[in-house]
């Protein structure tokens, strides 16, 4: 965060990543849950939500053409990749369905299955994944912790997105929350 003085009585702090302004928004949203999740968690979310930002990770290009992800057959697939290849595959596919069923949530209404196979997905990806990185962030079973807080999160990451959709109705909200002045 870059903060830079207005004048004597107000400063004003930028937000210097996409990153950080989902943070700042999943950390506000994440306050007001009864059990609010750890910040790992959060954290790990706000770069889900960034990496995500760039539309090349979302899709996947087969024989030349873009394509939704078929996250399903991806699993099954993930099985006969080598070590390296099956972390990445399962933590990309647990991702996408983190994404899906939370900032994308009112898009699967569209798609032939339903939210509830997105999450199956997206658990049991991060489930095995677990045994890939036992420990991340410090946290020993980060990955199989966040996929039993999958559906928990996915709702975390829609309150974010009906937020998101207030500033796009509404610029100014935007600017507001995401250049806030301060007074001094």
């Amino acid at each position: 965060m870059f903060k830079k003085p207005v004048n004597q009585q107000s400063e004003l702090i930028l937000e210097t990543s996409l990153q950080s302004f989902f943070f700042d928004q999943l950390l506000e949203v994440n306050k007001k849950f009864q059990s609010p999740l750890p910040n790992e968690t959060i954290y790990y979310s706000s770069l889900v939500m960034d990496k995500f930002g760039h539309s090349n990770e979302y899709y996947e290009t087969v024989d030349g053409r873009v394509r939704n992800k078929i996250l399903g057959i991806k699993l099954m697939e993930s099985t006969q990749l080598e070590r390296k290849e099956q972390q990445r595959s399962l933590q990309d596919i647990g991702d996408t369905a983190l994404l899906m069923c939370g900032y994308f949530y009112d898009s699967i209404n569209e798609k032939l299955v339903d939210y509830r196979y997105y999450q199956e997905i997206g658990q049991a990806a991060y489930s095995r994944l677990d045994a890939f990185v036992p420990s991340f962030y410090d946290v020993n079973s980060f990955y199989k912790i966040l996929s039993s807080q999958f559906e928990t999160l996915a709702n975390l990451m829609q309150m974010v997105q009906k937020t998101s959709s207030e500033y796009q109705t509404n610029p100014i909200l935007l600017f507001a929350n995401h250049h806030r002045v301060k007074a001094s």
